[in-house]
């Protein structure tokens, strides 16, 4: 579950390595922890990762920024936080 990967990532900024690149990573929480909005950027590249995630009474839903939904959750799943 997306989730699991997303409640691994600190609120606020953290750093991790993903496809042997250093990436800063932002994650703000909303709604009582029902919403998220997670921001990777490679720190000396162009790359970044850019989604909002949000949890209903009925589903969760996985809103990738301008990119694919395959990327975003790879890079979740994928990211090993230094």
């Amino acid at each position: 579950m997306i989730l699991n990967y997303i409640n691994k990532i600190p609120e606020g900024y953290s750093e991790g390595i993903y496809a042997s690149k250093k990436y800063g990573i932002t994650k703000n929480s909303f709604n009582n922890g029902n919403s998220f909005k997670i921001f990777g950027k490679e720190l000396q590249g162009k790359d970044f990762v850019s989604l909002n995630y949000y949890l209903t009474s009925k589903n969760a839903l996985l809103k990738p920024c301008e990119m694919s939904e395959e990327k975003v959750v790879h890079f979740l799943k994928n990211i090993k936080l230094i």
